[in-house]
């Protein structure tokens, strides 16, 4: 079914519709009625201007080839347990037409075209995922302003980063777990004694808070080191 066809049987079901208002008294219903009504309007518009696109595509096939193509760099993403989904906002991307919206996936890319929204194409590209998805499964939404696209994840596991660049970054700026030459060595102590605290079964829990507790009455006495251990 063309576009041209579309538009007559939801004007149909729009004149419908209308009659059935005419008719109907009690409230709710008619609340339902208008509730639809509306949803069909709406569609109608963007059909008529995916069908305006269209035509203006096919009087100038190079029309979208003229275009200048934007490059898309911002974007939000999260995941659950089989997907990868990724965000993009464009204002307008459900009025044109879905042939117009073409993502292409390898094992770790993805590339979005958007061609001829506002007279422009838009692009993004993602290279270097943080791990290999799946082909075939993948796909996009197009969704009112928005593209969706959904990564097929080949495992469950979790991704902590969308790139392998995204993690390098975050590896890169986590803070040295080494102690700087002049550290004072009661520093280092201090750290491993929370750590085997924090690691340790319940044990090791009562051996070290009875430490501290016996160090502190040393302090109260004034013969016990005062750098000897602090609050776990």
């Amino acid at each position: 079914m063309d576009l041209s066809e579309q538009i007559n049987q939801l004007e149909t079901d729009l004149q419908e519709i209308a009659s059935l208002l005419e008719k109907s008294e009690r409230t709710r219903v008619q609340d339902v009625l208008k509730l639809e009504q509306k949803k069909i309007e709406k569609e109608i518009s963007v059909k008529r201007h995916q069908k305006e696109q269209l035509a203006k595509r096919e009087a100038d096939p190079t029309s979208a080839s003229k275009a200048y193509t934007v490059k898309i760099n911002n974007y939000g993403w999260d995941q659950s347990e089989n997907f990868v989904k990724i965000y993009i906002t464009l204002n307008g991307v459900h009025k044109i037409a879905p042939e117009n919206v073409k993502v292409t996936f390898t094992e770790r890319s993805f590339v979005l075209l958007v061609n001829d929204l506002d007279g422009k194409n838009h692009q993004m590209t993602i290279n270097n995922l943080l791990n290999p998805v799946n082909v075939q499964d993948s796909s996009k939404k197009i969704k009112t302003d928005m593209v969706l696209v959904m990564c097929k994840k080949k495992t469950t596991k979790k991704w902590e980063c969308l790139t392998q660049v995204q993690k390098q970054i975050k590896e890169k700026d986590k803070p040295s777990v080494n102690p700087e030459e002049n550290a004072d060595p009661s520093d280092g102590l201090m750290s491993m004694l929370k750590k085997m605290y924090s690691d340790g079964d319940d044990e090791m829990k009562r051996t070290i808070n009875k430490a501290w507790s016996e160090s502190q009455d040393k302090k109260a006495k004034g013969d016990g080191d005062i750098n000897n251990m602090g609050m776990f």
